[in-house]
């Protein structure tokens, strides 16, 4: 049969099926087949072929039909498992049915009414044989998802047979060690299967279907408690799916075995069609969905938000995804872990004098999310990447991704985990100490060119997230200037330019019109104080930069010593801002060049409010030489008293393991954090 009869007569059901007003029988095989036997139809054709307004209206106007349709499309994906797909047209029946319900199950989802339908039993449709059948029949949810575990290890069709006979029992799939088939050599595995342009296809299928499945909670609304468990993830990540350990080793050995560049040939990916990345990043959604177990994860000590490496169990069943993450513990399946991330992540930043001759992924927020989730459920992973050098092929990536995004609204919730991942690394002192590394692999990014280490890198792309980010990303303010607090007294040498980013945050954050326009302003200026703080209690030596600095700027704290504090004093100054709101251009002097080969962040959306901050001043202001006379003393400002500093910023009297546990974000500042996370990714 010719591909346009197939799709002819598919849409021929398609059509019967919305125009019958009384129901089907689900005994009606002619009818039922004419969506799944006798075509060979591609998702494309699936999604064109039946029209959404179609499906509501079967819905509304003959919902047993659509009930029967869902079931029997269910009940072959059962039969292809059992059997184990031989023949070819066993194969297809499969992939229809895959289709069929990745493009129906939305509309199921999004009636309320129809929510509870998969988690019903159909009459009649009980395993076992005798009158208790109904009793003992699944929900249709779970033989849906035991069905697609298993079609993900069924030999000849996603998986290499290790067999040279043509058919294998019905006893030999059921008995199949599904650990013999994980998909790539990697975590636990070391055999790398032979690659199969059709297995990874008829993969990709199946990984479709299963994340439409676990969608469900994208229709329901978010419950008060907020503890909520997705049940479909919650049955598919519990014992009761076998293929659980191989399915986990699979996905997360994809993700991290793939290498997007390969031997480096330019443009190899416009001849020939990479048909592997669209896999990864299925398997990449998929993972972390499937490790989305906040919900009955206690909170803990230190920077995360819970952890399966307690001792105690956490209560509600156990998600064995999350469960064999945290018992990852090998240094080879950590390196061969990081090094897959930090590929992965550092891809788009690459550089070639041919343009656009290497392959560009677009799956890095998820990449991301993955490896929070890693350092979240796994410490012993969280301190190897610590005491790892590649630790700084992490930090690049993220703040490329950080200033890249800071202009667009819709990638807030890529900013909210950027900063978390920061956050989390930024706690644990050898991150601070790495940071003192000399960044010389210069990557294009729309920032002042410097020469100095990664730490200069993460001061200067902070300021202008702050600088130059959108009104949205002031909420993160707090947790930026965090991560600088937690790394200050590490800094060996910071650049001048780093130097005048920080005193130019503090410049701004101490006007009195943005002290005093909210409650909370004020914290932003004590973090400033406390890093001048930590740099010059520990690291004064080698930070003349710094101190020079200061020391140019001296009028900042002179006026911080005076700030007026009577209420009319304050009404003036808020009324002198509203009174005079100046159009702020930050391409001034101290700018300079941007990299070579950057490009600016993309606009925020039209109508999108402006983070407002004191623009940058030309090199010839930061002289003051309004506040010097021509003697050389100052005029009217007076030496502020040492006091007033450490009223301002608290400091340790000794350094190390204290003072890391004052500034080590909290379990409940993380959990809350990881709250507004959750709320912006969704």
């Amino acid at each position: 049969m010719g591909s346009a009869d197939s799709k002819l007569n598919f849409r021929k059901a398609v059509i019967q099926l919305t125009t019958k007003t009384q129901p089907v029988e689900a005994t009606d095989d002619a009818f039922w087949d004419q969506f799944w036997a006798d075509t060979a139809t591609s998702v494309q054709d699936v999604f064109a072929l039946v029209p959404a307004a179609e499906i509501r209206a079967v819905r509304e106007e003959s919902p047993s039909n659509l009930a029967t349709l869902c079931y029997k499309a269910v009940e072959k994906l059962v039969q292809g498992a059992e059997s184990g797909c031989h023949s070819e047209k066993e194969k297809q029946i499969a992939l229809n049915c895959s289709r069929l319900l990745t493009r129906v199950l939305p509309y199921i989802f999004e009636d309320p009414d129809w929510r509870g339908f998969f988690w019903s039993t159909v009459p009649g449709a009980g395993r076992g044989a005798g009158e208790d059948d109904d009793e003992n029949a699944r929900p249709l949810a779970e033989s849906l998802l035991l069905a697609i575990a298993d079609l993900l290890f069924c030999p000849d069709f996603t998986v290499q047979s290790h067999r040279r006979s043509t058919v294998d029992s019905a006893e030999d799939i059921h008995s199949l060690d599904s650990c013999e088939y994980i998909w790539e050599a990697g975590v636990g595995f070391a055999h790398s299967p032979q690659p199969n342009y059709n297995h990874d296809m008829n993969r990709m299928e199946l990984l479709k279907l299963l994340l439409i499945c676990f969608s469900e909670a994208m229709y329901v609304p978010p419950a008060p408690d907020s503890s909520s468990i997705n049940p479909w993830v919650q049955f598919f990540c519990s014992t009761e799916n076998r293929h659980a350990l191989p399915l986990f080793t699979s996905l997360l050995n994809t993700v991290c075995a793939y290498d997007p560049v390969g031997y480096g040939i330019p443009y190899n990916h416009l001849l020939f069609s990479d048909y592997r990345e669209p896999l990864v990043e299925e398997a990449a959604q998929v993972l972390i969905v499937t490790l989305d177990h906040d919900g009955a994860t206690p909170t803990v000590d230190g920077t995360t938000t819970g952890t399966a490496m307690d001792d105690a169990d956490p209560p509600g069943p156990e998600n064995l995804f999350v469960n064999y993450l945290s018992r990852i513990h090998r240094e080879e399946d950590f390196q061969f872990i990081l090094k897959g991330i930090a590929r992965l992540l550092s891809n788009p930043l690459l550089q070639t004098y041919l343009p656009n001759s290497t392959k560009k992924i677009q799956f890095h927020q998820e990449l991301l999310v993955l490896f929070w989730k890693l350092c979240d459920f796994n410490k012993k992973f969280l301190f190897f990447v610590l005491k790892s050098s590649d630790v700084l092929d992490i930090l690049v990536p993220v703040l490329f991704f950080l200033n890249d995004a800071r202009a667009d609204q819709s990638r807030v919730g890529l900013m909210h985990i950027g900063v978390f991942i920061l956050l989390l690394l930024s706690g644990e002192r050898n991150f601070g100490v790495r940071l003192n590394k000399p960044y010389s692999v210069r990557v294009p990014m729309d920032i002042p060119v410097f020469t100095g280490t990664h730490a200069d890198l993460l001061i200067v792309v902070f300021h202008k997230i702050i600088t130059s980010g959108h009104q949205r990303l002031q909420p993160l303010f707090d947790c930026l200037l965090t991560i600088v607090v937690n790394v200050s007294p590490y800094l060996k040498s910071l650049s001048m330019v780093a130097a005048n980013k920080l005193l130019h945050l503090l410049e701004a954050f101490s006007t009195t019109w943005f002290l005093f326009s909210a409650a909370q302003n004020h914290h932003l200026v004590f973090f400033l104080l406390e890093v001048f703080n930590n740099i010059i209690q520990y690291q004064f030596d080698g930070n003349s930069n710094l101190v020079y600095a200061i020391i140019r700027k001296r009028s900042v704290f002179h006026q911080l010593a005076n700030l007026p504090t009577d209420p009319p004093a304050i009404h003036k100054a808020l009324q002198r801002r509203r009174r005079a709101p100046e159009a702020l251009s930050r391409t001034s002097s101290q700018e300079g060049v941007s990299m070579e080969g950057s490009h600016p962040a993309a606009p925020a959306e039209p109508g999108t409010l402006k983070a407002s901050l004191v623009a940058t001043p030309g090199i010839e202001k930061l002289t003051e030489k309004s506040q010097v006379s021509e003697d050389g003393t100052l005029r009217s400002l007076e030496p502020a008293p040492q006091q007033n500093s450490a009223e301002g910023s608290p400091a340790s009297e000794e350094p190390s393991q204290a003072w890391r546990e004052q500034r080590r974000p909290s379990s409940a500042s993380a959990a809350s954090f990881a709250e507004s996370l959750a709320h912006c990714l969704i």
